[in-house]
């Protein structure tokens, strides 16, 4: 029977000096009365994240780098424990059953973390063996997983020649194994070429088919699109939509966002964009940009240019895009998932 994901509240405070570029709140300690002072860095990695990923369902963790989608599947995998909040792999609590926990999943680092002194059967079989199978039984299951993900070729050559994107699908087979009730998958496809990218997909595809739950992470749109029934998309580590990615692409007011940068760009001037017909919203951006949220996209930009040559403005860049879950995101956030 397929299960769920559950997480309640869930919090998480990293105390380690922030990467360069990253904000955290600095707390200065004197030790030992002297006057040397050690500041301690803190980063809020998760701030109160509650989801319920549904039995059998794929389900996505959308959002930028540093977004806490990985230390969201790190909690959940009983990898990182968090500073406050609960969370549940079906009916076993995460930081209290963690050997339950373990059998019933299996995970996929955004990074291979193969051992590269073992081949790629072996690989598979040691795995198998850390579950408890049965020799004849993983050295069954691992055939069909080499199979499967087309290593055949290269099942008892040593890992560390290969590709990368025979890697990542080792460390899915790997995952696979033990045969998981849930399997977790962090940005399964970063980097690889589209060809096995669309492997991928088609393996992750097969394996829900069997009423398998997978979660996986992923800043890519088309991804979260092609693969996932619903969608959670995170920032700053709360979450901040919910739903079918088509649900969450018709949320944005007006559905399309036209990009504009106007020299000069006057409030004179943004009150006439925004008085357009179909025209939602205008977002002022930076000192010269502007985002038209609109029910059309083309059209629109020909009723505008007239506007802004009758402003005495010009337009020096021009980008229309159509509903997507990319301009979801730039419309909560103010700016791409790319960021």
């Amino acid at each position: 029977m397929p299960i769920g994901v559950r997480t309640e509240g869930l919090r998480k405070i990293y105390t380690s000096p922030p990467p360069s570029g990253v904000p955290g709140r600095s707390l200065s300690m004197t030790f030992g009365g002297s006057a040397a002072r050690k500041e301690k860095h803190e980063i809020l990695a998760l701030d109160g994240l509650s989801l319920e990923i549904q039995p059998g369902e794929i389900f996505g963790l959308l959002g930028p780098n540093g977004a806490g989608k990985s230390t969201t599947v790190g909690v959940v995998t009983t990898r990182i424990r968090p500073t406050a909040g609960r969370a549940w792999i079906g009916e076993h609590e995460v930081w209290t059953d963690r050997v339950a926990v373990k059998r019933r999943i299996g995970v996929v680092p955004q990074r291979p973390n193969l051992d590269f002194a073992l081949t790629a059967r072996e690989i598979l079989t040691f795995h198998g063996a850390y579950f408890g199978m049965p020799a004849a039984e993983r050295a069954q299951r691992a055939q069909e997983l080499l199979d499967r993900f087309q290593l055949v070729d290269r099942a008892d050559q040593l890992v560390k020649g290969f590709s990368g994107g025979m890697m990542q699908r080792l460390s899915i087979a790997r995952a696979m194994m033990h045969d998981p009730e849930v399997l977790f998958l962090d940005e399964p496809s970063a980097g690889l070429d589209p060809q096995t990218r669309l492997l991928l997909w088609e393996m992750v595809r097969q394996y829900n088919g069997r009423g398998k739950t997978i979660v996986l992470t992923t800043h890519n749109m088309e991804e979260a699109d092609e693969l996932c029934r619903r969608v959670a998309i995170v920032d700053h580590g709360r979450l901040i939509a919910l739903g079918t990615p088509e649900e969450l692409k018709h949320s944005v007011p007006g559905g399309f966002v036209i990009h504009l940068k106007l020299r000069p760009r006057t409030p004179e001037l943004l009150e006439k964009l925004a008085r357009l017909p179909g025209v939602t919203e205008a977002r002022p951006i930076g000192d010269e940009g502007v985002d038209l949220y609109a029910d059309r996209g083309g059209p629109l930009v020909a009723e505008a240019f007239p506007v802004v040559a009758a402003a005495g403005a010009a337009v020096t860049d021009l980008h229309v895009s159509e509903p997507s879950l990319e301009n979801l995101f730039l419309h909560h956030t103010g700016r791409s998932l790319r960021d």
